[in-house]
């Protein structure tokens, strides 16, 4: 975590931090956005697991499709911030839509 501290201070993007142990790509961290799926595997004495990484952003719905469908099961993180949560909740959010596509692939 230390490295991925550094290396986000130095592009001035600090609370970017955690979202770079799945983000890898170049243009995911300039921009701060998810782009593709990342997949981090670790055991546990009972299970296997795999957690699947998706993006969130609007321009990347299909590569949401391809992490979500491939999941046993699915949570949802959503933004809390002033306004972000109104707006993603809203007719057309995005927050709206990956519920409804996670809920549809079961």
């Amino acid at each position: 975590i230390e490295k991925f501290e550094k290396e986000a201070a130095e592009l001035g993007k600090g609370s970017f931090k955690y979202a770079w142990v799945l983000d890898k790509l170049k243009a995911e961290r300039e921009r701060g956005i998810t782009i593709d799926i990342a997949l981090w595997k670790f055991e546990t004495p009972r299970y296997y697991v795999t957690v699947i990484d998706a993006p969130g952003h609007r321009d990347f719905i299909k590569n949401m499709i391809t992490g979500t469908s491939q999941a046993d099961c699915a949570i949802l993180i959503i933004a809390a911030g002033t306004g972000e949560f109104k707006a993603g909740i809203s007719k057309d959010g995005q927050t709206r839509e990956h519920a409804l596509l996670a809920y549809t692939l079961g």
